[in-house]
């Protein structure tokens, strides 16, 4: 079995895709990696003190609520 990557540019393919799915021909699934996510990882790696997704995610919602919150 192989995997590959497809960028679907015409509404009309993803229909075609649905309907080779509904034969069971193929089997689609959703396995997105953001781009965010791929560069922290890169960061990571070469940092010995990067902080973890969760506590970026804590700190910006903190400085969202202190930003937003005044108004």
């Amino acid at each position: 079995m192989e995997s590959i990557k497809i960028e679907i540019l015409n509404p009309k393919a993803f229909e075609m895709i649905e309907l080779m799915q509904d034969l069971k021909l193929i089997k689609v699934s959703d396995d997105p990696v953001s781009n965010l996510k791929k560069y922290l990882e890169y960061m990571r790696s070469n940092s010995d003190s990067a902080p973890s997704l969760e506590e970026i995610t804590e700190i910006t919602e903190q400085v969202r609520s202190e930003r937003y919150g005044k108004k």
